[in-house]
């Protein structure tokens, strides 16, 4: 069941960064728009925005082998709970310096701190032991 929990959870993580961070670099001024930012359309921004999006889709790669390979699935796990939780601390120093974003910021910021929340226990779990069964010929 534990183990079960961990892939869909991965699996869920991975597919949210692969979504996110394929909009932001495939169509950064579509995809900020949706929270009222407004980005003019020059070169060396749209470059600075896309770069995060190419690694989050980087990072949804890498997240989404330890759903389906168990040697990856620790740090998986650990580079979900930094990207998160990077996104969910960078949102929380950002309300406290400049205020109240918007409501969709906002839930992003949430669900993002839930998603490191949820990673960071399962990281630090106690692994059941388990019992391999060898045959003998």
């Amino acid at each position: 069941m534990r183990n079960r929990l961990t892939i869909i959870f991965l699996a869920g993580a991975a597919l949210l960064l692969a979504l996110i961070g394929g909009a932001i670099l495939v169509n950064p001024m579509a995809f900020h728009a949706t929270n009222g930012i407004e980005i003019e359309n020059d070169a060396s921004l749209l470059s600075e925005i896309r770069a995060p999006g190419a690694l989050l889709l980087g990072c949804a790669v890498v997240i989404s082998a330890g759903a389906f390979r168990p040697i990856w699935r620790s740090s998986a796990i650990l580079l979900t709970v930094v990207v998160y939780g990077s996104f969910a601390v960078a949102r929380l120093l950002s309300l406290a310096l400049d205020g109240m974003p918007a409501p969709g910021i906002m839930a992003a910021g949430i669900l993002e701190g839930v998603v490191a929340s949820f990673g960071l226990w399962l990281f630090t779990r106690p692994t059941p032991l388990v019992l391999h069964h060898t045959q003998t010929t």
